[in-house]
């Protein structure tokens, strides 16, 4: 525990000094000491919320809870994550529980005014959020709307006059905005909108009202019958009834226009007839593109899938492969990656191959996309005889770059040593189409013909890749004249007579 303890110590240092990354380290390894200690997953969620994994903030935020239940810190980091991921209701709920635990926490009460001052704003006008541009081009739901013009056309319209809302409910694109901008979560038993408008109170003689207090505006016949129509759309989408649900918010909205709920309420029903597919089965899906993205190495691509497909459905699986893929990318950087090459340079100058092979394997884990790095490792592996090695890193080298030279001139180099002079001539031939200039393709093609006109199989095989012999043997005559010749020499004279 008192190693716990001193990383937990470690973290806070690297947190305070904005290094958010090292104190993730720090408390994950803590954690992995002491798992059920509530104040490092605490502490955790508030590094993740500061590199803006709100995800991953929320996670240990509701660790901290169902570990520590009646501590008030669990539900402010609780409340923070949620608001960060424009799930207000939610956040309002946690932080109403801190202050259930903790009625003078000023921090909880300022995240709870601020929450309900957001919901308030985004329910009388969802198009209000001064970076509503960029909310609608980072959501996965929406993204790919903000490439058609006419859609982004038609958003700046609603900023402008949201009151032309209605005028635009035909585009089912607008029925997804308005659920993301309202940060609404689609689902089987999403509970909808369902608090009536504040119907007047009955005067009564006894009950005098004052001059200065405001008047309760009396609901007008067809706002009344709005309200009943979305009840019985309520109804009908608990019970799975999307089709009718849909006809009583349509209904509500011909009766008043005005009140936003009945077109978040449409929202919800549109966007969930749209998506009933098996939430498993998008995440499998989704996470089989991540791993196809990993094969490639792709890993920020793999990163982004897997974290689509946990959004779908979590799974342990994918958990796992997301965090590996987070791992990685972290580990990734270019300047460290060249430290690494430079001392691999040096060894290699040294003659101690191996050594220049550890330092380049390095460099390799720091900057995957390097393909000077898998050159040098290949020059390396061909002075220790490593062929196969050498070939398999000149071949990621030319995936990587297919303009680099080098990786041609190697790869050319190596299967000379292996004396395939056909393939070693392809290798130099690509690297002079790209640098005609090239004295060391120049050279090695040189030699590889040479050497293969000293090597009849060689000719033989060069020969038969040749279009224009290929073409002769087509001929039955010539294959059959070709055939006595093996046979009986003399048969050629025969011919020729």
């Amino acid at each position: 525990m008192e190693k716990a303890l001193a990383l937990k110590d470690e973290g806070n240092k690297a947190l305070n000094g904005g290094n958010f990354e090292e104190a993730v380290k720090c408390y994950t390894h803590a954690i992995e000491i002491d798992p059920d200690n509530h104040v490092l997953y605490s502490n955790r969620s508030a590094a993740y919320a500061k590199m803006d994994k709100y995800t991953e903030a929320l996670e240990d935020a509701e660790k901290t809870v169902s570990l520590k239940p009646d501590w008030t810190k669990g539900y402010s980091r609780k409340g923070a994550a949620l608001a960060f991921l424009h799930r207000y209701p939610e956040a309002v709920a946690a932080y109403e529980k801190g202050l259930s635990l903790d009625p003078s926490n000023k921090q909880i009460e300022e995240g709870l005014t601020d929450c309900r001052n957001k919901m308030a704003n985004r329910k009388l006008n969802p198009f209000s959020d001064p970076n509503l541009m960029a909310v609608l081009t980072m959501n996965p739901r929406t993204r790919e709307f903000m490439k058609d013009p006419d859609y982004v056309k038609m958003i700046t319209t609603l900023q402008n006059n949201p009151q032309s809302l209605g005028n635009y409910l035909t585009d089912k694109r607008i029925m997804t905005t308005v659920s993301v901008l309202l940060g609404m979560e689609f689902g089987p038993d999403m509970d909808m909108e369902s608090d009536p408008p504040t119907p007047p109170k009955p005067k009564t003689p006894e009950q005098e009202v004052k001059k200065d207090e405001k008047m309760e505006v009396d609901l007008t016949d067809d706002q009344k019958k709005a309200f009943e129509e979305k009840e019985k759309g309520n109804i009908a989408y608990k019970s799975k009834k999307l089709d009718e649900a849909l006809q009583h918010y349509n209904k509500a909205i011909e009766l008043d226009s005005s009140n936003i709920m009945y077109y978040n309420n449409k929202a919800a029903v549109e966007v969930g007839r749209e998506n009933r597919a098996d939430y498993k089965l998008i995440s499998k899906a989704l996470n089989r593109i991540g791993n196809a993205y990993k094969q490639l190495k792709d890993y920020r691509k793999a990163k982004t899938y897997f974290e689509k497909s946990l959004s779908e459905h979590r799974t342990p699986g994918t958990k796992e492969e997301l965090q590996q893929k987070e791992e990685r990318l972290s580990y990734i950087n270019p300047e460290k990656a060249e430290e690494e090459r430079e001392k691999g340079n040096e060894d290699f100058k040294k003659g101690d191959y191996p050594s220049a092979i550890k330092h380049y394997s390095e460099a390799i884990k720091r900057s995957p996309g390097d393909a000077k790095i898998y050159s040098n490792r290949a020059a390396c592996y061909t002075k220790l005889a490593e062929f196969n090695l050498g070939l398999k890193d000149c071949d990621e080298c030319i995936k990587l770059d297919p303009t680099f030279v080098k990786g041609y001139v190697r790869k050319g180099k190596i299967l000379q040593g292996l004396k395939q002079f056909s393939n070693a001539q392809d290798a130099y031939h690509k690297a002079l189409d790209i640098d005609s200039n090239c004295q060391e393709a120049t050279d090695g093609l040189n030699e590889c013909r040479l050497a293969a006109s000293n090597d009849p199989e060689e000719v033989r095989k060069r020969a038969m890749s040749d279009p224009e012999v290929q073409q002769i043997l087509k001929d039955p005559a010539m294959r059959l004249i070709l055939e006595q010749m093996q046979s009986d020499p003399r048969a050629l004279q025969d011919n020729l007579e």
